[in-house]
């Protein structure tokens, strides 16, 4: 059979679907529910599990060519996002963006700085904070690497109608709900 995949392939293709990761529904009760749904929930989920994957092979390949660590890349997004938006970034905001301690964030920055990706300025009209830059060159590779591959995105979600974007919408910010709620009950179980 040439035309059957190698038994790791066949794995890998069915590792999100219940029949493989769940067969006995000892985590999702599925009763009442048919076999086609089911199975194209699990489609689905592989579906965003190679989103995943290939969300995880960008960050690692823009990683890589920038030379930066994630948080690096997470303060430059937003240096970029907050040039764009008007908004004088600070050592304060990016510790608050990134979920960070102010001397992790003044370790990035002073990295950052010493790399030629930032540079630090007084603020227009707070004489305690300085003004958080990103560098034009810097600014100019983030875009056409990182920027470049990421706007991808826009053109799968451009093939959509509004009907389907609206529907995707509801179901991303419907998981990232549950997953939250789980994570966070789960943690509350599980605390010391």
């Amino acid at each position: 059979m040439a035309d059957r995949p190698e038994a790791p392939d066949l794995v890998s293709e069915a590792l999100y679907h219940l029949a493989t990761s769940d067969p006995d529904s000892r985590l999702i009760d599925r009763t009442g529910m048919a076999e086609q749904d089911v199975r194209q929930i699990g489609e689905l989920m592989t579906a965003l599990a190679r989103l995943g994957n290939a969300e995880r092979a960008l960050t690692e390949a823009s990683l890589e060519y920038m030379k930066l660590n994630r948080n690096d890349m997470r303060a430059l997004h937003y240096l970029i996002a907050a040039k764009n938006s008007g908004v004088v970034a600070t050592a304060g905001a990016i510790a608050a963006h990134l979920g960070i301690s102010t001397a992790s964030t003044t370790k990035l920055l002073d990295r950052l700085e010493a790399g030629g990706h930032i540079t630090r300025g007084p603020h227009p009209s707070d004489r305690r904070a300085l003004a958080i830059a990103i560098t034009p060159a810097t600014h100019e590779a983030a875009m056409h690497t990182v920027g470049r591959q990421q706007s991808k995105r826009f053109h799968a979600a451009a093939r959509l109608t509004r009907e389907e974007r609206d529907a995707v919408i509801r179901f991303l910010n419907d998981m990232a709900n549950e997953i939250t709620a789980g994570t966070e009950r789960w943690a509350r179980e599980n605390a010391g």
